[in-house]
């Protein structure tokens, strides 16, 4: 590897630092400590800390570094990763019934990230903070303030984009790691006896011997793999291998090291669960290590907050969503958009959490189903993937898939005993989701249907305008149309009322394919089909946010040549009315309703001149 290529490598693997790691990387701050929280019924004896801090290390190692690191980040579509993604690939090859199947287990991913979105910026600046208690009690009044400050202030700025402080992300997380190991370190060296912990049998023996107070802290144990879905879900933006050299070489060292360190710490000193983290550290450290945390925190919501803006535009394009504004913050990197409607209602979110569960504690009751029911859906439909797409036979997915989601749906069964002590919340989230996206799905798919039944066939119609042509007008005209069946409506209308065609028509149908990105060459299917008509179809990947100066500067390769200010765009818009024939139940459609009402205009989406637009609507009864 040249000297360019390693430095290029090293400096992906920092940016990873800074985005993928963030979330799993502050889970020292309450991990450990909440596996030993009074309703746990667990004391701090030396059997039971060498008992949980096996079950950590051992934790990390089986569903991080095999599961995610090794088996997960193999399902990549194209080098890219995601619930969404992983869903997309399992549906594959799949009969009509088992795909639907396949995509509401990813639609129920995709609601749980949701929930785990709005938790983690909570919980982790909340627990960031909450170390202020640790250098004066007397500070406890300031947490919440500072809180709500440090998240306004986090999502104020989200408008200009993460090029500019994104920079600073992995050097901070650089230098968090590094703290975080050398903590552990110096604890460690103080009380070695701590790496028997490194024994299975510890753990097997706490899992055997105390089956019901184990059931109950494993619900806290899978708090120090959350964040471990980042790696996957990023993938696309770093690669597999700048990934898997950041969790390698530095984060599960580590993390690793740091809770041994807090195991030993425990082990001379059991009163340190009050706070054990922050008590790694001498006290002088104790005020540059908050600010250091709440740095980590802030870097570790970002990435959450980011990773939202990405799994909402592919739900958008893949038609789970309306449209809505998105803007890019980053001439340069696609990846890089803001999502304001999105931003503020998580932020909104954010805050009626805090309010609601007030500490990181009561919070971490509702963190732990999120990340284990992402953490079933993942090894399912990665199941599903080894068996239709890798074509691996059916007793290795067994012999290695098998005990995965066993101890996936252990943690998740641990973690439904919190689930009227706060694990309601991402059960509450995942299920409004599902609801507004098949709702949208459907009521698209009803919408289309009826078109297509009260529209013309658009090939008749083309042949019909030949025969008897109206009064064709100079110019261009673009109607965009939902189906590439019929003619659109806009047409008619435009033919009813003002009587003339313009000398060139095109009829423009966006669809987004089943890939994150498609190549250039993929990207358009033109035919002439009539002098003067014309029908484009532009095919865009579901990371991709379609266009009209990129599908009309391809359209120029193949010799139709259109200036956007020049061009008259048609646009049919359906005003809806909810009625009692077959389709959905009359609330779903006076959802599908108000969701129509209020999403993103076309031309606004499509990033159409608005002054180049014309728009002609149409009653449609559902």
């Amino acid at each position: 590897m040249s000297n360019g290529a390693r430095h290029g490598r090293m400096a992906t693997t920092l940016a990873a630092l800074g985005v993928v790691y963030g979330d799993i990387g502050t889970s020292p701050l309450y991990a450990l400590k909440q596996s030993f929280a009074g309703h746990m019924g667990l004391q701090p004896g030396k059997e039971e800390i060498y008992s949980i801090v096996s079950l950590f290390f051992w934790t990390i190692m089986i569903v991080v570094s095999l599961k995610y690191v090794l088996l997960v980040l193999r399902a990549d579509n194209k080098g890219e990763g995601g619930i969404l993604t992983l869903a997309s690939l399992a549906a594959r090859r799949l009969s009509s019934r088992t795909r639907a199947v396949v995509m509401l287990l990813g639609l129920a991913g995709v609601g749980l990230f949701v929930g785990d979105a709005v938790i983690t910026p909570a919980i982790s600046v909340l627990s960031a903070v909450e170390g202020l208690q640790i250098v004066a009690p007397d500070l406890a009044p300031f947490v919440f303030p500072i809180v709500l400050v440090v998240l306004i202030v986090l999502f104020g700025v989200q408008h200009y984009g993460t090029a500019g402080i994104g920079r600073w992300f992995g050097p901070i997380m650089l230098i968090w790691f590094a703290t975080l190991a050398l903590l552990g370190l110096l604890e460690i060296a103080q009380t070695p006896a701590i790496l028997r912990a490194i024994n299975p049998l510890y753990a097997v023996d706490f899992l055997l011997t105390n089956p019901g107070t184990a059931f109950v802290v494993l619900g806290a144990v899978v708090l120090c793999v959350t964040g471990a879905e980042a790696l996957y879900a990023d993938m696309g933006h770093f690669g597999r291998g700048a990934i898997q050299l950041a969790w390698g070489s530095l984060v599960m060292p580590a993390l690793l090291l740091n809770y041994f360190g807090q195991g030993a710490l425990l082990l001379r000193h059991p009163e340190a669960i009050e706070n054990p983290f922050y008590l790694l550290a001498p006290s002088w450290m104790t005020l540059p290590l908050i600010v250091l945390a709440t740095m980590a925190t802030v870097i570790a919501s970002q990435a959450v907050i980011s990773g939202l803006y990405s799994v909402v535009r592919q739900a958008i394009l893949l038609g789970f969503l309306p449209r809505q504004e998105i803007r890019y913050t980053s001439a340069h990197e696609k990846g890089q958009i803001y999502l304001p409607l999105v931003n503020w209602l998580l932020l909104g979110g954010i805050v009626l959490v805090i309010f609601w569960f007030k500490s990181s504690s009561n919070l971490a009751a509702a963190y732990g189903i999120a990340v284990t029911g992402t953490m079933v859906i993942t090894t399912l439909l990665l199941m599903v993937v080894a068996l239709h797409r890798w074509k691996q036979p059916l007793w290795l997915i067994g012999l290695v898939g098998a005990p995965l989601l066993l101890l996936d749906l252990a943690f998740f069964a641990a973690n439904t005993t919190k689930f009227f002590s706060g694990g309601w919340l991402p059960v509450l989230f995942a299920l409004l989701t599902i609801v507004v996206m098949t709702t949208w799905k459907r009521g698209r798919e009803l919408v289309l249907d009826k078109l297509e039944n009260k529209s013309l066939a658009l090939q008749p119609f083309v042949d019909d305008m030949q025969l008897h042509p109206p009064l064709r007008v100079p110019g261009t005209a673009v109607f965009l149309s939902k189906s590439i069946k019929v003619a659109p409506h806009a047409i008619l209308h435009n033919l009813k009322h003002n009587k003339v065609l313009h000398e060139r028509v095109i009829f423009l149908t966006v669809r987004v394919k089943d890939e994150p990105w498609l190549p250039m060459e993929e990207r358009l299917e033109l035919a002439q089909i009539g002098a003067g008509f014309w029908q484009v179809v532009a095919n865009f990947g579901y990371q991709e946010t379609p266009s009209m100066a990129e599908i009309f500067q391809a359209c120029a390769e193949h010799k139709l040549i259109v200036k956007l200010n020049n061009t008259s765009f048609f646009l049919s818009y359906e005003y809806l009315i909810s009625t009692d024939l077959p389709g959905m139940v009359r609330w779903r459609e006076g959802l599908f309703i108000w969701m129509n009402r209020n999403s993103s205009r076309a031309t606004d989406f499509f990033q159409i001149p608005t002054n180049r637009v014309v728009e002609l609507g149409m009653q449609l009864e559902l």
